[in-house]
């Protein structure tokens, strides 16, 4: 489903003549299609065959390979990695004095976050680590580790673990 959005918003953009919105779609869906290609090679290997060529060395055809059943998680995922690289590279951008680099990979972070799931607000996280803390007896910081795990498999898509992290060091302190 996610895919398909993606997808459709880029042929839009592209009718519309937005380059920049086309170019940030267009980047989405090449991360995309790398993610595919990795998942097919690590599905290859598990079956003991060599990554792109059957057991006659003819090779595989793109078509034969079934994008996963959870297709909208890795995309979100992967839109996740690429938010994150995109706050990096405008702090590093703004830092150095290069506004228009920032302004740049800030339309495109704009573009990202559109498919991605509506972030929890820091009242909400809060509130989260607290659950998570008293389900699992969670009380120094040597529990940090497992609050982390927990957090990001019950909110991972609609948390910013870097900004989690510092919540939780500071609520099991």
């Amino acid at each position: 489903m996610l895919r398909e959005k993606i997808q459709s918003e880029t042929v839009t953009s592209m009718k519309a003549k937005d380059k920049d919105r086309t170019a940030a779609l267009r980047l989405i869906g090449a991360k995309i299609k790398d993610r595919d290609i990795e998942e097919r090679g690590l599905k290859a290997k598990a079956e003991g065959r060599a990554v792109d060529y059957d057991q006659d060395h003819n090779p595989i055809p793109a078509s034969a390979y079934t994008p996963p059943e959870s297709d909208d998680s890795m995309i979100t995922e992967v839109l996740l990695k690429m938010a994150k690289q995109r706050r990096e590279s405008i702090e590093m951008y703004e830092d150095g004095g290069r506004q228009e680099l920032a302004e740049k990979e800030k339309a495109e972070l704009a573009v990202i976050e559109e498919f991605l799931p509506q972030q929890m607000s820091e009242d909400e996280t809060r509130a989260a680590i607290a659950q998570i803390k008293t389900d699992l007896g969670a009380d120094g910081i040597k529990d940090m580790g497992r609050v982390m795990g927990e957090l990001k498999s019950r909110h991972g898509a609609t948390l910013d673990m870097s900004k989690a992290s510092g919540l939780v060091k500071e609520a099991l302190s």
